[in-house]
C-alpha cells in the first residue's frame, strides 16, 4: 500500500500502465549500465529469444577502453557505491567479460523496443541529446551506474527513475536521455559528490570565503514545512550582491542547498517549497546568471523536485525582471510559481502558526549560522570503514538489480514484495553510510536533518 496522501506516479502508487513504463525504463537503464540479468532468470522460461541482452534498446554499448581514450586522461578517484581495490576490481572485470561472452552466445532476452538510437528532440532546451551522446562517449557503463546509485542515497530507486519519467511525460527514450545527461553533469561537470563530501568544514579549512559567506549570511536556508509537509527553502534576495562571490562559488552553494534539501525529504513527500523573499529587494540585488543556473538545475537535473515556488513581496521594479525570467521557464515549472503579496496569501500555503517573524508570522525563529564543530567530520577520513560499507552496499544494490530483472518479467506479488523489501534495506543502509560520504551541515548541527527518522 502507498503511504497516505502519496501523489500519483510514485513508488507503490502506480497505475498498470505506469508500472509497465517503469519496467521498460528499468530495462534500458540496466542495459545502459551494463548490468546483466541473474543466471536464474536466463535459465528460466520467462525470457524469450527476441533481442540479445547485449544489444542496447536505446544506447550503444561503450567499452571502458574507448571511454578512457575519449577522456584522454586517467580517471579521478571517486567514492562510488562499487569502488574496490584495483586488483579485485580488475579480476571482477575479467569475470564479467567472460560471463558476458558466454551469455551473448547462449542467451537472449525479450525487451521493449524503443529504438536503437536517440534522435533530436524539438523541445531539447538544454541540449541534453548532445550531452547524452557525450556521456556515452566519455563515461563507461559502470561510471554511469555509480553516478546513478550515488544519487539515489536514501531515496527509493524507483522514485528517482520516476522523476525522470514524469518530467518527460512517460516517454522512456526522453527520460533516458535526461537521466544519462544528469549523471554526466553530476560526475563530470560539477562533481556533486565532492561538493557534499567537502561541505562547510572543508570550506572553513580551505578558506573558501565565497562559499562560506553565503552559508553564514543565510542567503538561503531551510526551515519548517508547508501545509503539504514539504521542507521550505527561503531565498533572501536582498542579501545577494553580484560580484561578492565567484560564479563557481555561487553554483556550488546552490547545488549544496538543493542536495541538502534532498536529504531532508521524508516519505511520502518528495518535493520542496521555495520562498523567494523579495522584501527590501533592489536592482543592486538582481543577478540573472544564478537565476538561470537555478532554473536549469530544477528543469534539467533535479526533475520533479520543486513542489511550489512562492515569490513574496515582489516590488514594482520586479515586474520587468519577471517578464524576462518567465520566458526562460518551462510551462510546468512556471505553473508552480505563485506571487504572494502579504501574510494572508502566504498562509494559504504555509500554516500561519508556522510562519516566522521574518515572513510576518508569530514564530520567533531567526537564522543563525552554527560554525562547524571540531571532529564532526572525522568519519570522512575513515577510508577503511567507508570501503567496507560501500562493498556491503554494493551487494544490496546487486540484489536489487537482480530483483528488478525478475520483477520486469513477472507479475507475481511475491516478486514485487521481495524487490520492495530490498529497496527498504537500501534506504536503511544509507543511514549508516551517510556520515562517511557527506560532511555535516548546519542542519545536522541543529538536528533539522534526521535520516534515521526519514526511513522509518
Amino acid at each position: 500500500m502507498p503511504p497516505p496522501n502519496q501523489a500519483p506516479g510514485r513508488p507503490g502508487n502506480l497505475t498498470p500502465e505506469q508500472e509497465a513504463k517503469l519496467k521498460e525504463f528499468w530495462l534500458v537503464v540496466l542495459k545502459t549500465f551494463g548490468v546483466l540479468p541473474p543466471p536464474s532468470l536466463l535459465e528460466s522460461s520467462a525470457i524469450t529469444s527476441t533481442t540479445s541482452i547485449n544489444s542496447a534498446a536505446v544506447a550503444p554499448k561503450i567499452s571502458e577502453t574507448a571511454s578512457s581514450e575519449a577522456n584522454g586522461d586517467k580517471k579521478k578517484k571517486r567514492f562510488g557505491v562499487f569502488r574496490k581495490k584495483d586488483k579485485e576490481n580488475n579480476k571482477e572485470k575479467e569475470k564479467e567479460k567472460e560471463k558476458e561472452k558466454e551469455m551473448t552466445s547462449a542467451s537472449t532476452i525479450s525487451s521493449p523496443t524503443i529504438g536503437s538510437t536517440v534522435g533530436p528532440d524539438d523541445n531539447d532546451k538544454y541540449g541534453q541529446s548532445k550531452q547524452y551522446k557525450t556521456a556515452l562517449a566519455e563515461m563507461s557503463p559502470e561510471e554511469l551506474r555509480v553516478a546513478f546509485w550515488s544519487m539515489v542515497q536514501a531515496d527509493h530507486p524507483d522514485g528517482l527513475l520516476l522523476r525522470f519519467l514524469r518530467a518527460r511525460k512517460w516517454d522512456v527514450k526522453k527520460a533516458l536521455v535526461m537521466m544519462v545527461s544528469t549523471m554526466h553533469w553530476r560526475l563530470k561537470e560539477v562533481d556533486v559528490q565532492s561538493i557534499m563530501f567537502k561541505g562547510e568544514g572543508a570550506a572553513l579549512a580551505e578558506h573558501d570565503e565565497g562559499f562560506l559567506k553565503q552559508v553564514r549570511l543565510g542567503k538561503s536556508y531551510l526551515h519548517s514545512t508547508d501545509k503539504a509537509g514539504r521542507p521550505i527553502c527561503v531565498v533572501r534576495a536582498r542579501l545577494h550582491k553580484q560580484g561578492d562571490q565567484s560564479e563557481d562559488a555561487l553554483n556550488r552553494y546552490t547545488i549544496y542547498v538543493i542536495e541538502t534539501a534532498r536529504v531532508c525529504l521524508k516519505d511520502p513527500v518528495d518535493t520542496a517549497t521555495v520562498v523567494f523573499d523579495l522584501s527590501d529587494f533592489s536592482l543592486a540585488n538582481m543577478d540573472y546568471a544564478p537565476v538561470k543556473f537555478m532554473i536549469k538545475c530544477f528543469e534539467a537535473h533535479y526533475p520533479e523536485s520543486l513542489g511550489v515556488c512562492l515569490v513574496y513581496k515582489a516590488p514594482w521594479i520586479f515586474q520587468g525582471i519577471w517578464n524576462i525570467i518567465k520566458g526562460w521557464l518551462d510551462p510546468v515549472v512556471a505553473s508552480k510559481i505563485h506571487f504572494v503579496r502579504n501574510v494572508d496569501q502566504l498562509a494559504e500555503f504555509i500554516d500561519r502558526d508556522k510562519l516566522w517573524k521574518e515572513l510576518g508570522g508569530p514564530d520567533a525563529y531567526e537564522y543563525k549560522y552554527i560554525e562547524p564543530i571540531p571532529g564532526e567530520d572525522d568519519l570522512l577520513q575513515d577510508v577503511e570503514t567507508r570501503e567496507k560499507l560501500l562493498e556491503e552496499r554494493a551487494k544490496i544494490v546487486r540484489e536489487f538489480e537482480d530483483a528488478t530483472y525478475n520483477w520486469i518479467y513477472s507479475s507475481s506479488s511475491d516478486v514485487r514484495q521481495a524487490r520492495f523489501d530490498i529497496a527498504k534495506r537500501l534506504k536503511i543502509d544509507y543511514v549508516g553510510l551517510d556520515p562517511y560520504l557527506r560532511a555535516r551541515s548546519i542542519y545536522d548541527r541543529m538536528h533539522y536533518i534526521n535520516l534515521k527518522e526519514s526511513v522509518e
